[in-house]
């Protein structure tokens, strides 16, 4: 293939006059139209894929314990979010971003499509597949995100707030369509949903990428072709001794569902300690990079606590809505899994109000770690909210009003948007040029923690009082959210140019 000369210049955000998609360059309505199907497909699936692992065979489900159940969707979570540091790499490195996300997509959608084959196994390799193109996909997308907007645009906060409402309308739809099709045909259905939602989500993907900055580029910094070819073998060999490995041990009954999790809850550990130990110690990141990847631990922290509650709304509060919530409003019946769809409608309601507030205020706007340690607080009230509720009863039949738990998403929703805008905005600001798709997987290895610690967490789910469940988790989140605004006149000195 002939290469012109715009596929060798450097890769450069638009002029700052581009105002064509509500105020915000263009290239942005491509992106997150390209979530929009993707956290329809994902977060659809998600809704329903607890209570798929919960209901009985005879259902069409897998007859799990609710908190096994639980715990293997965390563990599900845990992988896919632990796969986005090779994903960041590969961009960096051999691909580029533009390919990432469309490799990745397209592994994501035949991942669906094997879940919408009603087989145990053809379950299992769909989440593998999901699992490698969300690695692929969500750390390099948001990465595009941030090229489109010079280091000091003010538009940079409003457009992530933005382009997080289009992730939003995903989750929104999603579990609508999912669960309904879960609830009144089969789980399988539900599945299906989610590829033709993926499916879509591709299509306007590549034909919306001329208004892409850098997508006719190989990778910023490509390895030479040599060490390229062998990086290349060496992941494909790998891959096939780790499935290799792993399916040996299963069969050998070494390799149980139980001590699977408790490895990737140790992976998710280590791994982001292993990435911060890399970039601090790289010699291609600067002294004044280096400075900036101090107060981004603690922004790491922050996500980490408020992620491991925002999990939780499709794993333990799904099993709660399925057993002590009413599924009734107005006289209007409707599956448990649409509760799930009252978080995505917060946050398609609440984050223009969000962009409109920043846009704004300009540069009056509260700091970006002072945005983050709120939402972090919001999380943790959302689930002592719900101590009120599962207070108070004798037995485990009673049924709360449906309110309760809008009410817990709703506090719920704001935090995402506060936190998950500010953070991935200030990410690709504070990461170090050498590092920059791979920096963002970093953000993205603190939602593998959270989900590998609430792998283990939600065990206890059914095993101690709902009130004490929910009341300690949300007490502990609400107090490191004290503790970041504690920090702000450090962070604030040190988080330059994040303002």
């Amino acid at each position: 293939m002939s290469h012109t000369a715009a596929d060798t210049e450097p890769a450069q955000p638009p002029p700052a006059d581009d105002h064509a998609f509500f105020g915000q360059p263009r290239g942005l309505m491509t992106l997150s139209g390209l979530e929009v199907w993707e956290r329809f497909s994902f977060l659809g699936m998600q809704a329903i894929l607890v209570l798929y692992f919960a209901d009985t065979v005879a259902n069409g489900g897998m007859g799990m314990e609710a908190g096994t159940a639980a715990s293997v969707s965390a563990a599900y979570g845990t992988l896919v979010y632990l796969v986005s540091v090779a994903g960041g790499w590969l961009a960096d490195r051999i691909l580029g971003s533009y390919r990432a996300v469309l490799y990745g997509g397209i592994l994501i959608a035949c991942g669906h499509y094997a879940m919408a084959v009603p087989t145990d196994a053809m379950t299992w390799v769909g989440l593998g597949l999901i699992s490698a193109g969300t690695g692929l996909l969500k750390p390099n997308v948001a990465t595009m995100v941030g090229k489109l907007y010079r280091t000091d645009d003010e538009r940079r906060d409003a457009g992530f707030a933005l382009y997080y409402m289009g992730i939003n309308i995903g989750a929104f739809l999603g579990p609508l369509i999912t669960g309904w099709l879960g609830d009144h045909a089969s789980w399988h259905w539900g599945f299906s949903a989610a590829a033709f939602g993926m499916t879509l989500g591709l299509i306007q993907y590549v034909a919306g990428r001329r208004h892409l900055a850098g997508r006719k580029h190989a990778a910023e910094y490509a390895l030479a072709p040599g060490p390229m070819r062998r990086a290349v073998l060496l992941i494909a060999v790998g891959a096939v001794v780790v499935a290799a490995v792993a399916t040996a041990l299963a069969l050998a009954g070494w390799l149980t569902m139980d001590r699977f999790v408790d490895v990737l809850t140790l992976i998710s550990v280590i791994a982001p300690v292993v990435y911060f130990v890399v970039m601090f110690r790289s010699p291609r990141v600067t002294h004044e990079e280096r400075g900036r990847l101090r107060p981004y631990v603690v922004l790491f922290l922050a996500s980490v606590v408020f992620n491991f509650i925002l999990f939780q709304a499709y794993s333990t509060m799904m099993l709660l809505a399925s057993t002590n919530a009413r599924t009734e409003i107005f006289g209007f019946h409707f599956p448990a899994s649409w509760y799930a769809s009252a978080l995505g409608a917060f946050e398609v309601l609440l984050a223009p109000v969000v962009a409109a507030v920043w846009a704004r205020m300009g540069p009056r706007q509260p700091h970006a770690s002072n945005k983050i340690a709120i939402g972090v607080i919001l999380g943790g009230l959302s689930f002592l909210l719900m101590v009120l509720p599962t207070s108070g009863h004798s037995g485990d039949t009673y049924k709360m009003a449906a309110w309760w738990i809008v009410g817990s998403y709703l506090l719920l929703g704001l935090g995402d948007i506060l936190l998950e805008t500010s953070g991935m905005s200030a990410t690709t600001k504070l990461a170090p040029k050498a590092f920059a798709s791979q920096t963002m997987a970093l953000w993205f290895l603190s939602l593998a923690l959270a989900n590998g610690i609430q792998a283990q967490i939600v065990k206890l789910y059914g095993e101690v009082s709902n009130p004490a469940y929910f009341g300690v988790n949300g007490a502990v989140a609400v107090a490191a959210g004290v503790a970041v605004i504690a920090a702000a006149p450090w962070l604030k000195r040190t988080m330059h140019p994040v303002h």
